[in-house]
């Protein structure tokens, strides 16, 4: 292979022009063959069976150039990126010069590669303070959420529904005096006050009675998922099977027992602020690292190019689709229900794609800027820990050796290192309550 690189006219684009010897290109045209000969249907030939000669002049001799080229020109074209150094983050723009049987293969491709943010103010810049307290209020919280999580629901014969009860409803709905898909369930549990059914139908099931039949109606939302009912006056015929009320346990040293290791109410409520604190500093510190990255990406220049932005958005969406997949969702269920086509999708999502990759050439121009290296020491650290992670030996040479891994650890200990770096390097402003007892202070000295 041989590989010619040439800069564009466009910034943060280079093309390269790729020849591939034409024996290559041939044995590859023969491999191509050889995993689709079965599929040849041929006179005088039983299927499959027909030489690639026979096939090449039945079909025509381009059958298999695009499945060669499809199968080749990748690697070629990493191991040419690789070779020579070149940060690409876009797909590739192909043009195929030559492409012919006994003939070279050339072809070009131009990549756009990673642009260089120019840092302005990155040391020194200010940002609020961030602080979270934990109060009494806070572990209060807490307890009443366990509270509700250990509660259970008892059924009630001596009163109607009431707003945070449970009932058991049977229902079918109807729109024009017709009945529709999905408006229909038997034995259907439902919490008052949860708000998970249609406006207005929940509060209307208060003051109902067991065995009491109504009739309720309702409005749908005009931006309900489904089109056919989005906007339209629905009646629902519901009747009552069963009332239940939440029952929640008592605080004490017994619920202590119950729902945790410890033996009473007043160490539970030590751990719980313990872990809030925990969590609270956690949380004190994120916010601050995007307070701050945020202030010195206001100063940065950069051009970033469509493709770059394209990946990551499609990044994202592969997160979406995750964690949907969580829910037993996929992604064209998801944008079905809430209305949107996924090129709307990912034309929302660009901001967001631009902010993460301004943030990620800003931190790598401190790295430079500030000469932030990661030790070897600290990459192998690292290095064993994922390992165990993946449930690998620490000293498991083919992982630790590999340098991939060794590349994206490093990057991301280097990135933590400038990131703590511009933290340090921030200024903190008070906030106006600070203010006030610093001012008091001063005037009590005076």
């Amino acid at each position: 292979m041989k590989c010619k690189v040439e800069k564009t006219k466009n910034a943060n684009e280079v093309k390269l022009e790729i020849t591939i010897e034409a024996e290559k290109f041939e044995d590859g045209i023969k491999k191509v063959y050889f995993q689709n000969a079965k599929y040849f249907n041929i006179p005088g030939f039983r299927k499959g069976k027909a030489p690639q000669a026979i096939v090449e002049k039945y079909y025509g001799k381009e059958i298999f150039y695009e499945d060669a080229f499809n199968d080749i020109v990748p690697a070629e074209l990493e191991k040419a990126v690789e070779e020579n150094n070149i940060d690409v983050v876009s797909r590739p723009d192909i043009d195929v010069k030559q492409m012919e049987k006994g003939k070279d293969l050339i072809f070009t491709a131009v990549f756009q590669t990673k642009p260089e943010a120019i840092l302005g103010q990155y040391k020194g810049i200010e940002i609020p303070k961030i602080e979270y307290n934990v109060t009494d209020k806070d572990v209060e919280h807490e307890l009443s959420h366990m509270q509700e999580h250990n509660s259970r629901l008892i059924t009630v014969e001596d009163r109607p529904v009431e707003k945070g009860d449970t009932v058991i409803i049977d229902f079918e709905g109807f729109v024009g005096g017709k009945p529709f898909e999905g408006g229909k369930a038997e034995n259907h549990e439902l919490e008052i006050g949860s708000n998970t059914f249609i406006p207005g139908f929940e509060d209307q099931i208060i003051g109902m009675k067991n065995d009491e039949e109504k009739d309720i109606n309702v409005k749908f939302p005009d931006e309900y998922f489904s089109k056919d009912l989005a906007g339209k006056d629905a009646t629902f015929k519901v009747k009552l099977h069963e009332i239940k009320k939440k029952e929640l346990p008592t605080l004490d040293d017994e619920f202590a027992k119950d729902v945790s290791e410890f033996d009473t109410l007043d160490e539970l409520k030590k751990d719980i602020k313990t872990k809030l604190e925990e969590q609270s500093a956690e949380n004190q510190k994120m916010e601050t690292e995007d307070a701050v990255i945020k202030e010195v990406c206001k100063n940065v220049k950069v051009d970033i190019p469509s493709g770059m932005i394209e990946l990551e958005v499609e990044d994202m969406l592969k997160n979406i689709e995750t964690r949907l997949s969580y829910q037993g969702l996929k992604l064209d269920q998801y944008l079905k229900i809430i209305g949107k086509t996924e090129d709307e999708i990912k034309k929302e999502y660009e901001p967001q794609a631009k902010e993460a990759i301004t943030s990620r050439l800003m931190l790598e121009a401190v790295i430079k800027a500030e000469k932030i290296e990661a030790t070897e020491d600290e990459i192998v650290a690292k290095m064993k820990e994922m390992a165990k992670n993946y449930g690998k030996a620490e000293d498991d040479e083919e992982f630790l050796n590999n340098k991939n891994v060794r590349k994206y650890i490093k990057s991301g200990i280097e990135s933590e290192k400038a990131l703590d770096f511009l933290v340090k390097n921030a200024k903190v402003k008070a906030n106006k309550k600070e203010d006030k007892k610093e001012n008091k202070k001063e005037d009590k000295k005076a």
